[in-house]
């Protein structure tokens, strides 16, 4: 079985480590995972060509949404969020899901408590999508920030006011990641107490620039190795069915 990860660059990924190491414990020789690098979503047509036996992709920044396009038929949760992460090819044909959603949402619940009705999203890429379509399935009241905000969004300076009320933070923009991981998404993080839960949806390192000065703060911390790990385990279920 050839699968693989589709992104623009992904020399620090995750998913190709962790199916080696899942094939080599399975003792599955015949299946094999590379990361495949493309520069423009336009190439897609073409890589799928060059390997015309690939079974399934995950797709990561920036094509979870771009990616759309290309396929022939999309899970009813994956078009309801309106972002892909994993793809599976069979009859010749491109049908996505969407595993982030579970990962997110097994990853969070054992940490929310009664006071976590209301959350801020930094950012407003195809991740951000599954976090809010999760969020609205939990019934918590989300609204993303951005730098450039549209409509139902806010600005890092509007959210600064909102932190007194959303005491859930989800971090899904890149902006921390290695190797620029002195970069922090610009939310002032000056009211922020014990009673806030951050959630960082970067995993390399392991804590963020976000996490630490949260951290500082008092609030409560995760990363997203533990998302990553359910939504690559969801994708390996949705590959083998």
């Amino acid at each position: 079985m050839q699968l693989g990860l589709l992104g623009e660059k992904l020399d620090y990924s995750f998913s190709e480590t962790y199916f080696k190491e899942k094939f080599a414990e399975l003792n599955l020789a015949n299946h094999s995972y590379q990361n495949f690098e493309i520069p423009s979503i336009e190439d897609f047509p073409a890589l799928l060509k060059k390997n015309p036996q690939l079974h399934g992709l995950n797709v990561t920044i920036p094509y979870k949404e771009e990616v759309l396009h290309y396929l022939d038929e999309i899970s009813p949760e994956a078009e309801k969020i309106g972002a892909v992460n994993t793809i599976l090819i069979k009859n010749r044909k491109l049908i996505g899901y969407n595993t982030d959603t579970y990962g997110f949402e097994h990853s969070l619940v054992p940490m929310l408590n009664l006071s976590h009705t209301k959350a801020l999203i930094l950012g407003t890429g195809g991740a951000s999508k599954a976090i809010s379509y999760t969020l609205n399935k939990l019934g918590i009241e989300n609204i993303k920030v951005s730098r450039s905000p549209s409509k139902n969004q806010c600005s890092y300076k509007q959210a600064a006011t909102l932190l007194e009320t959303h005491l859930l933070v989800v971090n899904s923009t890149p902006l921390g990641t290695y190797p620029n991981t002195e970069e922090i998404p610009p939310l002032a993080l000056d009211k922020v107490s014990e009673n806030h839960l951050f959630y960082d949806l970067i995993y390399n390192p392991m804590k963020s620039a976000l996490l630490v000065a949260a951290e500082g703060h008092g609030a409560q911390i995760k990363n997203g190795h533990e998302m990553l790990i359910l939504q690559a385990e969801k994708a390996w279920q949705i590959w083998n069915d």
